[in-house]
């Protein structure tokens, strides 16, 4: 592990290399992690914005959408200038612009089977964003599949949850929580439904977290815990998850 750092690197990641939990080596393996960061609307932004401030050495974004209007509500990386571009494209460009030392590569096109396992597989930590099943689900079984750990977060309305998801060290996969997706129309999306816009900062804020979290191995991981916020009631749950003895995607 490369622990030589420039003088601006120092400087710019002075506050991190001071915590006794992380320093130097904690930023070093943070330097030369890869990760991947599928769905790049409310809640990829911020969890895009503060992985890239963090020295983050290089990022993945996957997203098919251009900017809309109605985006700006939430996904703080945009502006009126920005209506019309591929999202994949602007938070490139926004987040060099915040730190020009890291790597943005961007896929402007949807997960689908064929490629999920080809996205996953150079990355260290996959990030799932999405706003609806069955990509969640496509991304799931792949990191089942490449044995890399899923960082996952959902919000709906006044309410998000997120949790980590490390199979293949033993704890429960996405399947273990959700079977299989909800009957059709069960699970309104945003669109239709509506989501308070600081609610999917909060949780893009927390998914930066534990992915840092899991980089540098400080505290503890989210898996096997499912962590949910109410924000009306200003109340978060800690759920305890379990492995499902008969879930068939990870035994």
């Amino acid at each position: 592990m490369d622990l030589n750092f420039s003088e601006p690197e120092v400087q710019r990641y002075s506050r991190h290399i001071l915590l006794r939990e992380l320093g130097g080596t904690g930023q070093a393996k943070l330097k030369a992690a890869k990760v991947l960061i599928i769905g790049a609307g409310g809640l990829g932004a911020p969890l895009a914005l503060y992985l890239a401030a963090a020295g983050t050495g290089t990022i993945g974004l996957v997203d098919h959408d251009v900017i809309e209007l109605s985006n700006l509500q939430r996904q703080i990386l945009f502006d009126e200038a920005s209506i019309g571009q591929p999202k994949v494209r602007a938070t490139q460009k926004k987040l060099l612009q915040i730190n020009p030392l890291i790597t943005v590569n961007t896929y402007a096109f949807s997960v689908t089977s064929e490629n999920a396992a080809a996205l996953v597989k150079d990355y260290d930590i996959i990030c799932d964003g999405t706003d609806n099943f069955t990509t969640r689900f496509l991304v799931a079984d792949a990191c089942i599949a490449a044995q890399k750990p899923l960082v996952s977060a959902a919000v709906l309305r006044f309410e998000g949850q997120i949790s980590t998801f490390k199979p293949h060290e033993g704890g429960p996969c996405y399947r273990c929580l959700y079977p299989e997706p909800p009957p059709e129309g069960l699970v309104p999306p945003c669109s239709e439904a509506g989501v308070l816009g600081s609610v999917t900062g909060v949780m893009g804020t927390l998914m930066a977290t534990e992915v840092i979290k899991e980089i540098t191995q400080v505290g503890q991981s989210l898996s096997g815990f499912l962590l949910v916020w109410d924000a009306l009631a200003s109340e978060f749950r800690k759920i305890r998850l379990k492995k499902d003895p008969e879930c068939p995607a990870c035994q």
